[in-house]
């Protein structure tokens, strides 16, 4: 897990003030968040029923935690990934308004990630939704709604750097926008990583656009389930997807930080041509596709926001376990220690 900012890299904050910063960071965030999007916070679950398709697949690969428990025998719960999908049924079931919302606090665990720097098995995120028209479902739209999300964090890192004065501000002033195929014809010798890390490190902060369409090799930049986010609609630009991730540059670690995965959720006619896409065209008899398909669930665009990704980053941290408590590998644990690194 060596990064180049480990070598020499020594804690702007204690461990004390590393909390108060955690706790003013989610205060400050959470507000200007809602008060940007116009949400209204609801209560996550941390458990659903399995087999309804309301937890999330992530890359559609991933093994969701699940157990049985007394009294409910009939079927099995599994702890959720993520929220994408439980929250567009939140949407229904409290008929919330076009052009206003929901957040939540999601907590979630993913066993098949892979602990490093930035990534743990333990993850929490500000989980958002909001119900939109059929004429909301554009480029521009989700261009405002990225920028809504920038600038809450640009007004978090303000608070931060006046309550903490070794953290000086980094953010651009904008957010840069940029398309998965632009990057691919910009940078076709490099790797996905390395795309993002090249343009991250130019602009300091960026949205990158398109995410789980084929590009020209024949392969997505990044894996997508395809029931959630629309990455197949044909934009006015040649374009494909309505959907993108927020990452910025994290001196601290020398390298690209992703905050946020969102997008203009799938439509009707999105959601059959992804599924056949990824050959899951079985999933149309589940509850949640099954509801969607039959016009009964809100035209929706929605995210989430890492909690302790923010953090990390507003706090010029070198790992996330320096702002979250988690289990980790021992050599993870060993590396930090020598390194110097405090994991909570």
């Amino acid at each position: 897990m060596e990064t180049t900012a480990t070598k020499h890299y020594q804690a702007l904050l204690d461990v004390h003030q590393t909390e108060e910063g955690i706790a003013l960071i989610k205060e400050i965030f959470t507000r200007k968040l809602s008060q940007n999007l116009d949400l209204k916070r609801v209560t996550a679950p941390m458990i659903v029923q399995a087999g309804l398709g309301i937890n999330d697949d992530l890359n559609g690969v991933e093994q969701p935690v699940n157990f049985t428990a007394k009294g409910i025998d009939s079927h099995r719960i599994e702890i959720v990934q993520s929220l994408a999908k439980w929250k567009r049924m939140t949407l229904w079931k409290h008929s919330i308004a076009e052009g206003k919302g929901i957040f939540t606090d999601m907590n979630a665990l993913r066993p098949d990630e892979t602990p490093d720097a930035t990534h743990s098995i333990y993850v929490d995120q500000w989980d958002w939704e909001k119900t939109i028209s059929k004429e909301m479902r554009t480029v521009d739209y989700f261009h405002q709604t990225v920028k809504s999300i920038y600038q809450a964090i640009q007004q978090t890192e303000a608070a931060v750097c006046q309550t903490f004065a070794p953290i000086n501000p980094i953010l651009p002033d904008r957010i840069h926008f940029i398309h998965t195929e632009e990057l691919e014809k910009m940078y076709p010798l490099l790797t996905v990583k390395q795309r993002e890390r090249e343009v991250c490190k130019h602009f300091g902060a960026v949205c990158i656009e398109g995410i789980g369409y084929p590009l020209a090799n024949g392969k997505p930049s990044d894996g997508r389930a395809p029931d959630y986010d629309d990455w197949s609609t044909l934009r006015p630009d040649g374009y494909r997807g309505l959907n993108g991730d927020i990452l910025v540059w994290h001196p601290t670690l020398n390298d690209a930080l992703e905050l946020s995965s969102m997008g203009i959720r799938v439509d009707k006619t999105a959601l059959e041509l992804q599924l056949k896409l990824h050959d899951m065209e079985h999933r149309k008899e589940l509850y949640f596709h099954k509801t969607l398909l039959e016009g009964k669930l809100p035209l929706s665009i929605g995210g989430g926001i890492g909690q302790s990704r923010l953090c990390m980053f507003l706090l010029r941290k070198a790992h996330i376990g320096e702002v979250q408590s988690s289990v980790w590998p021992k050599e993870i644990k060993d590396y930090c220690k020598l390194q110097g690194i405090p994991l909570l």
